[in-house]
């Protein structure tokens, strides 16, 4: 056997399947592991507040009683009814022992979860749970695209609300890395969009990020001014500072999505100083000229592909993680030469 995959994942969280009492939930998104591993709990007991029911289990204790596992796992309820395991080993405790001896001794009438984190292909844990027959193991990836948009579209549903187009393409920029953050955010937007019936852009900008707490500002505003040598400046200080690749991307796109909103209105007419002058957010007095060059030299159709290639950068960092500063300052660089070619 080998870990599950696509389709077959969502087929086994749907409805576990019996032979496979034993899974492991593992991989660098720790809330898609949570997740995964309440949900697998919540379908295979009846009451998950019931102590008889379900049993929780630390690292520390298997490490130290290696046979506890299997002594809980085949465990009659006093009162009947389903029972669980939920085990979650720390990283520095060796449970394989503790695994091995339950998939010799599967339980009947038991689920056993176990969440661990990132393992390599070879991790001991993995290998076992991998080539057992009566196990699954269920690797939990970062959410890709098109993962995040269904995730923003589920928690529409349930929230009675629809989002725009353009609302949802930087909602789902501005958000990912862990599903269960991912997932806080959507809810604290539907939350603040009650009774709109419709998120839009204004929404997303206002509650899943804020610009004025990231302190970017002079990155931001150097990489659409078209000044390289003070964007290589400001990014190295950002990043010297400890400020994630991945965080300062968003900046730059929550300010493109920003100068793209004020540009359709200086497209429809109105002077750059007036549109600047009543921007929301509000700009700060001192990035009013950065703007205002900004917004003279950009055009809407432009902005719109910056926002695209800023998109795509994002998600690079988080699919390429060691090579994120590298994608970022590519990314900001590219940006920073486009502003010096005007009315393109």
């Amino acid at each position: 056997m080998t870990a599950l995959k696509g389709a077959e994942i969502e087929r086994f969280l749907a409805r576990p399947d019996p032979d496979r009492p034993t899974v492991l939930l593992f991989g660098p998104d720790a809330g898609l592991v949570r997740e995964r591993a309440e949900g697998i709990i919540a379908a295979s007991v009846d009451d998950v507040r019931d102590p008889f029911a379900l049993v929780r289990l630390e690292a520390e204790d298997l490490a130290r009683d290696p046979t506890r596992l299997v002594d809980e796992a085949n465990t009659i309820p006093l009162f009947g009814g389903r029972r669980a395991v939920w085990v979650k080993p720390g990283p520095r405790y060796n449970i394989v022992p503790a695994v091995e001896a339950l998939l010799a001794a599967p339980p009947s009438e038991c689920r056993v979860v176990i969440e661990a984190g990132d393992l390599r292909r070879n991790a001991p844990l993995r290998t076992l749970v991998e080539r057992a027959r009566n196990a699954a193991a269920i690797p939990c990836y970062v959410d890709d695209d098109r993962a995040l948009a269904r995730l923003v579209d589920e928690e529409m549903r349930l929230a009675s609300l629809t989002i725009a187009a353009d609302a949802r393409t930087a909602l789902v920029a501005l958000i990912g890395g862990d599903r269960q953050a991912s997932r806080n955010e959507i809810r604290k937007l539907t939350l603040y969009a009650q009774g709109k019936g419709e998120v839009d852009l204004d929404d997303v900008l206002a509650v899943v990020t804020d610009a004025s707490a990231l302190a970017l500002d002079g990155v931001v505003d150097a990489a659409f001014a078209g000044r390289p040598a003070e964007l290589e400046t400001q990014l190295a200080k950002a990043l010297a500072a400890g400020t994630a690749a991945g965080t300062i991307l968003y900046a730059a796109l929550r300010q493109a999505a920003l100068l793209h909103k004020a540009r359709l209105v200086v497209d429809e007419g109105r002077a750059v100083s007036s549109v600047v002058e009543s921007m929301q957010p509000p700009v700060h007095f001192s990035r009013k000229a950065a703007t205002t060059a900004a917004l003279t030299g950009w055009s809407s159709a432009r902005l719109t592909k910056a926002i695209g290639q800023l998109g795509d950068a994002a998600l690079e960092t988080r699919r390429k993680p060691a090579l994120a500063e590298a994608v970022a300052q590519r990314a900001l660089m590219t940006l920073a030469t486009a502003a010096r070619t005007r009315g393109q």
